[in-house]
């Protein structure tokens, strides 16, 4: 039985994959500090005897017995609210979050999977984005703290790579949706899923010509399972190739959800990228993968995920 540690793994992401893993079969250790992560994405797994859940900083020394055949980073606040109120914290978990993990993984002689991000092509001059763009980050901008520490991310994976042999696995995800996100987290998906289910208006930021790939949640998880199972370094982009504007997410997101919210325009935000849209070729001809649930597929099930959550809470109240 493979034995795999998921940093982060009671986040949004970070659960899914948890799920995948005990699902093939693995033995899973997750580690997180609970700053963005959340027990309600994990609890289903009480009882489950081949899980383990160790609340720990993972910028602290990480120390586990036994044998560990896989570890996946995934500890990081991602989204624009959290990295832009956490900014030394994202920074510290990209640094030496990283190398802590990566000490890890040498140690045990594991496999390391990182979550990059498309983040580190910052507000692209090529499109769309293939690994071999180095990207247009602005490093002092407020988006930087969460741009650069998953480029210094990479950079010291691929250093622990050259110089200590570790078996390293750089996947960088584009924009990704599904159930276990946080309604508030400040990225539109769930930010106009909520407010359409509340009758209040979509907040659309600019003029919402700004395009991006939303790819379903179990779609990036195969990604990221087929390169750890695979002798790739990467980088490799998984993410959906199909864009669209924020605005007509907006707008099929009240289609969707039967709501007779308006759209409103807010200020565009510093460094908000115009366009993003993945150039999976790699993805493709490396692991054998491409997504393939729309979003006509993958809203529904995301919408009908926080129709029952907001249930819940009035439930509770």
């Amino acid at each position: 039985m493979a034995v795999s540690v998921v940093t982060g793994g009671a986040g949004f992401l970070g659960s899914h994959l948890v799920d995948r893993l005990l699902g093939e079969g693995h033995r899973v250790i997750c580690l997180d500090n609970l700053i963005t992560g959340n027990v309600a994405n994990i609890e289903h797994l009480a009882g489950n005897e081949a899980f383990r859940f160790i609340k720990h900083d993972v910028t602290e020394y990480i120390y586990l017995p036994g044998e560990v055949d896989y570890v996946f980073h995934f500890a990081s606040p991602a989204s624009p609210i959290d990295y832009l109120q956490l900014p030394i914290q994202t920074l510290k978990v990209g640094a030496l979050g990283t190398h802590k993990a990566l000490g890890l993984a040498r140690a045990k002689d594991a496999r390391f999977i990182l979550a990059s991000t498309s983040e580190v092509y910052g507000d692209p001059l090529v499109h769309p984005q293939s690994e071999q763009y180095w990207g247009n980050v602005n490093p002092v901008g407020p988006r930087g703290v969460y741009d650069e520490a998953k480029r210094f991310a990479e950079a010291m994976a691929m250093a622990y790579h050259r110089y200590h042999g570790v078996r390293v696995g750089i996947v960088r995800i584009f924009n990704t949706y599904g159930p276990r996100m946080r309604a508030h987290d400040g990225r539109c998906v769930p930010a106009f899923i909520n407010q359409a289910l509340s009758g209040e208006p979509l907040t659309v930021f600019g003029d919402g010509s700004q395009t991006r790939s939303f790819c379903y949640v179990s779609d990036l998880i195969e990604g990221i399972y087929a390169l750890a199972c695979r002798d790739v370094t990467g980088p490799v982009n998984i993410g959906n190739p199909r864009e669209m504007t924020v605005l007509q997410l907006a707008r099929t997101i009240i289609e969707l959800t039967g709501s007779a919210s308006s759209i409103v325009n807010r200020d565009l935000p510093v460094d908000d990228p115009k366009v993003r849209q993945p150039d999976i070729a790699a993805a493709k001809e490396l692991l054998g993968w491409e997504p393939k649930t729309d979003v006509r597929k993958g809203l529904p099930l995301t919408i009908e995920y926080f129709v029952r959550a907001r249930g819940t809470r009035r439930r509770e109240v």
